[in-house]
């Protein structure tokens, strides 16, 4: 799999781009040229410099270095969503697929619920009931998105249950435990790689989304999203102060489902020769 994925050119090119955005977003210190939080009103809408090289924001902030300290919440905190969402998916998912019967039923119910209605008024409500704050979209995307992975994973566990390895594992003893950790859990594992990496994009839009309604991170902490929300007010007077943050969430949003369909070719190389 991995022979395939690093031979495919736009999966090392997209990788190599994801890669690039987390070092930068890790080391942020190192490379901002200044300080994204120093307002100077007298040097607002600056022009390109070699001090400021995307120039300033109506606070007279460098808007360079708001942009490589806004890839922490940005990447990191969609990131850390798909953790929680495929791993509460991944629970769920497998104890349905694997027990079936009345925990099966139970659970799917639950999904059937959670899926009847659209995910963003969802994710609306939920911030609203909680409050704003950056921990509550977190949660509340992981609540909303939680149903659709469980669903994929229980089509992909009851695939695996009764083969031979797994009635095998059962025969020698083995708890019920072991054989969903260890071979249940790896069998879905691909499939969940495709679906997570297709996924994080998504989940940098939800949060980039938010964030520029007022509803994710709240000003003054630079991030994608409430940059832009920021340039809207300027848009007319400045209209080159969205151009950097909305450019680079179409980037790396467009990076990670390119990934994705390169990793899904490397898992299923049907799919290239069909």
């Amino acid at each position: 799999m991995w022979k395939r994925l690093f031979k495919n050119k736009m999966a090392v090119i997209m990788m190599s781009l994801i890669a690039l955005v987390a070092v930068l977003g890790i080391f942020a210190p190192l490379f901002a040229p200044n300080d994204p939080y120093e307002n100077n009103i007298l040097n607002k809408f600056a022009g390109f410099s070699a001090q400021y090289p995307l120039g300033t924001d109506q606070l007279g902030r460098c808007i360079l270095s708001r942009m490589i300290y806004g890839i922490r919440p940005t990447l990191f905190l969609s990131l850390i969503t798909m953790a929680g969402t495929i791993g509460l998916g991944c629970i769920m998912g497998l104890l349905a697929g694997y027990f079936r019967g009345p925990v099966d039923e139970i659970i799917m119910r639950a999904v059937d619920v959670m899926m009847s209605f659209p995910s963003q008024i969802m994710v609306f409500a939920v911030v609203a009931l909680l409050g704003i704050d950056v921990r509550n979209v977190i949660l509340a995307n992981v609540l909303i998105k939680w149903a659709w992975y469980a669903r994929m994973i229980r089509t992909n566990v009851m695939k695996y249950r009764d083969k031979n390895f797994v009635l095998f594992s059962r025969c020698i003893g083995s708890g019920e435990g072991f054989i969903m950790v260890r071979h249940l859990l790896p069998s879905v594992a691909a499939e969940m790689a495709v679906l997570a990496t297709l996924d994080i994009g998504w989940a940098i839009l939800n949060i980039s989304t938010l964030s520029f309604l007022g509803l994710g991170v709240q000003a003054p902490t630079p991030e994608w999203g409430a940059m832009l929300n920021e340039a809207k007010n300027v848009m007319t007077t400045n209209p080159v102060q969205m151009i950097a943050p909305g450019l680079a969430i179409v980037i790396l949003v467009a990076a990670f489902n390119l990934l994705g369909d390169a990793l899904r070719d490397a898992l299923d190389p049907k799919e290239v020769q069909a």
